[in-house]
């Protein structure tokens, strides 16, 4: 899940080396923590939360597989 939600993430913004992403596994969660260009912030978020959202969710599809919940933070630098 990591390897999708960076080439996801680079795809987006404007400074495709600043993206950073951390993954914790747990039993039952993966924990995602992105890291972004502090301009690149207001892309990866969208409009009303909209973008945050459908990779919220195309995360989820993709953790449903292995019966895990998907948890993702977004940071900017």
């Amino acid at each position: 899940m990591k390897e999708l939600l960076t080439y996801l993430v680079k795809e987006i913004v404007d400074d495709p080396d600043a993206v950073e992403v951390r993954e914790r596994s747990g039993q039952y969660t993966v924990t995602l923590e992105l890291k972004v260009a502090e301009g690149d912030a207001g892309k990866v978020i969208g409009r009303s939360g909209r973008v945050a959202k459908a990779l919220r969710d195309v995360l989820g599809i993709a953790a449903a597989r292995d019966r895990k919940r998907v948890n993702l933070d977004i940071n900017s630098r």
